[in-house]
């Protein structure tokens, strides 16, 4: 049996891992964490996908709790900001779409000529919540969507069935802190202390690792969540890193956490505005926002990066400290090496866009309890791991690089060149198919990923890139049933709008 566990590394991916370990095993497995008490989380303010709460159900904490402790807001969408390079916008919601004789709304949208109204708020409720600030909570804590509402249990992101219409944003660092008390609270050892050298046995295999002061931890299986350094898989071990910034051209970030003088204009989504070299990112916490410009340094320096983002998110604030990030943009080639399995930054990271980095950590996570080893360490246990790792990553990597392709911004030689880098190969198949017609479960990667059909839609349309026309079927279809759809859809959206809290009174009420 393996019950020892070494985690390398704290922040969001440790404690995560450690936490996560704790409520699956419990005391059959021994968990420490190892971490140094000089390294910072990275994170200045992460946003999440809506599966998230799998991992906060599987361990039984409810968001009153946690969410004050955090600076926790929630996340209705995300708004896209001059993605065309006209200064328009549209949002991607936590909400799929509709459907009227077997054609999803978007089609017939299409067929209808837009109906009145921007395909987002045509289709979908989730825009006329976030353009007004909504909570998807009433102040009885009641879920809009009712029959969503209720723990998922120890349930996870494969399980999930229904589309939850929310995820969070939340200051990472104070989350790492919020779970270090639960962890330690369920027995999780902490060694807080920098790790000096890494131990080899006879086989390669990691066999302990020397701490500054608490002198050797051993353990049976290491998980690496030493974030972007990847001290045990790649430093130690050797592993091969496969790079995307053949497809993907943003490799550094700069980040600041600005003051919000105005708390009752809390958004309820994240905002991805594009600029010259790159994108900025805005996270409205509860007090704050965390902000950052993610870009090339192919066509920008440090240093107009990080006046850009002054000058957009905090002018006149020359005492907020920036953070300038180095990103390692791509995956380990494989993510599970003998004894040891990378989780967070250390496995693989694709950019910030479209909030991907701890979805990646709770999909390892979960698959780390579906395959964990014993003492024979099952090759085909191991394969399986890093299969369902990789095409997960890969299958971002592709959604992702959609959104730079679908465009048709082509202003600055940062856009131009994002036209120019290669395409990956389903990719280009799928932008064919797209030109003809929108894409169906059949045409979207074909591997569990986190996006869904109705994600690819919004994209394509949101960033311009419709197909010629309808599918032709809808011309011999009576488009009665679907106006009366969008008519539909519109009233219930009104009708929130008039009955919900801001997101600023909910989340003050939690307090």
């Amino acid at each position: 049996m393996i019950n020892d566990v070494v985690i390398v590394g704290g922040g969001t991916a440790g404690w995560m891992t450690a936490t996560y370990l704790k409520a699956a095993f419990g005391d059959r497995v021994d968990i420490t964490l190892v971490e140094s008490p000089r390294i910072p989380t990275i994170g200045v303010g992460e946003a999440t996908f809506s599966t998230v709460r799998h991992f906060f159900d599987y361990l039984g904490l409810d968001e009153s709790e946690w969410m004050p402790q955090c600076a926790a807001s929630y996340k209705l969408a995300i708004r896209f900001e001059n993605w065309r390079g006209d200064g328009t916008h549209f949002y991607h919601p936590f909400e799929r779409l509709r459907v009227s004789d077997g054609f999803t709304l978007a089609d017939w949208h299409l067929r209808l000529n837009g109906a009145g109204e921007p395909f987002d708020r045509a289709c979908y409720v989730t825009p006329w919540l976030c353009e007004n600030r909504r909570s998807p909570r009433l102040l009885d804590g009641s879920l809009f969507a009712g029959e969503l509402d209720g723990s998922l249990g120890r349930s996870t992101l494969e399980e999930q069935r229904a589309q939850f219409p929310y995820a969070y944003h939340f200051d990472a660092a104070q989350l790492a802190t919020y779970l270090t008390g639960i962890g330690v609270k369920q027995g999780v050892r902490h060694v807080l202390d920098d790790v000096t050298a890494v131990g080899q046995d006879e086989r390669g295999w990691i066999s302990h690792v020397t701490t500054k002061e608490h002198g050797d931890v051993t353990g049976g299986l290491f998980v690496d969540c030493t974030g972007f350094r990847s001290l045990l898989i790649n430093q130690t071990l050797g592993e091969n890193f496969r790079s995307f910034t053949d497809v993907l051209p943003n490799n550094r970030a700069v980040a600041l956490r600005v003051p919000r003088e105005e708390q009752e204009l809390i958004n309820p989504y994240t905002t991805a505005t594009a600029m010259d070299a790159g994108w900025i990112w805005t996270i409205p916490l509860y007090g704050r926002n965390g902000t950052g410009y993610v870009y090339s340094d192919e066509f920008c320096s440090p240093e107009e990066a990080e006046r850009a983002l002054r000058a957009f998110a905090a002018p006149g604030r020359d005492d907020l400290e920036a953070n300038h990030i180095r990103m390692r943009i791509g995956r380990n080639e494989r993510s599970w090496v003998g004894n040891c399995v990378a989780v967070g930054l250390s496995s693989g990271f694709v950019e910030p866009l479209e909030s991907t980095g701890i979805f990646f950590i709770q999909h390892a996570i979960e698959q780390l309890v579906k395959h964990f080893p014993d003492e024979r360490w099952e090759p085909r246990l191991i394969d399986g791991y890093n299969d369902k790792v990789a095409r997960v990553i890969d299958g971002v990597r592709e959604f992702l690089v959609l959104h730079y392709r679908a465009t048709a911004r082509a202003d600055t030689p940062y856009w131009k060149e994002t036209k120019a880098r290669e395409i990956p190969p389903f990719l280009a198949e799928f932008l064919e198919i797209a030109a003809t017609r929108l894409p169906d479960e059949s045409t979207i990667y074909p591997y569990y990923h986190g996006f869904e059909l109705y994600s690819w839609i919004t994209m394509l349309l949101g960033l311009g890139h419709a197909p010629q026309g309808a599918r032709p079927a809808l011309a011999h279809l009576d488009p009665a049933g679907a106006r009366a759809q969008f008519a539909g859809l519109r009233a219930e959206a009104e009708r929130m709008v008039s009955v919900l809290p801001t997101a600023h009174e909910y989340l003050t009420s939690l307090r």
